[in-house]
């Protein structure tokens, strides 16, 4: 049957289960480019695996790739403390709104925080705080594109795919540099 899968869809995202201190996260390969940090237990898990087979016209499979080995090596890196920057090639998919702030996802430095309004701010977009709270929400390469690092305006967690314990977690590895591992 899923020989018959690939065949009707024609392309495959390679997925690899990874665990966290923080918690499981499934990782995606497709074309040699990560497309997937997801936590494995996340409530919008659905919406991201349909929006990955439906663009990239493709079916999992359970294997690994030389993009999955070396995301889990940045990882096991990350949370030993040892990286603070990642060098893997993402491919993000989604409409371009949403690709535009998760590109700027990647311009907040380690150990750094910014509100959703300050987020929209940079994307020249002051009054898209809610539309850019739904974008940040809707990143499938968490950690990678960190979105753990858009807090409320009044400094406060809010909103984070792993739950708000990883959130606390991961910045706090960042800006006091306990290592989780």
């Amino acid at each position: 049957m899923e020989d018959k899968r690939k065949e009707i869809v024609g392309n495959v995202i390679q997925i690899q289960r990874y665990h966290s201190p923080c918690g499981d996260l499934m990782l995606g390969s497709f074309e040699d480019r990560l497309c997937l940090c997801d936590w494995a237990v996340e409530s919008h898990r659905d919406m991201v695996d349909r929006r990955l087979r439906k663009v990239l016209k493709a079916c999992y499979e359970e294997s690994t790739s030389e993009v999955i080995q070396e995301a889990i090596q940045q990882l096991d890196e990350y949370f030993n403390g040892e990286r603070t920057a990642f060098e893997v090639p993402l491919l993000f998919v989604g409409t371009d709104f949403q690709k535009s702030v998760w590109y700027k996802l990647l311009d907040i430095p380690y150990g750094s925080t910014v509100s959703y309004g300050e987020l929209a701010k940079q994307l020249d977009m002051p009054k898209a705080v809610r539309a850019v709270a739904a974008a940040n929400g809707a990143n499938a390469i968490s950690i990678f594109a960190p979105c753990h690092r858009v807090i409320g305006s009044n400094h406060t967690l809010v909103g984070y795919a792993g739950g708000l314990p990883a959130k606390k977690r991961l910045l706090d590895l960042e800006l006091n540099g306990k290592p989780l591992l």
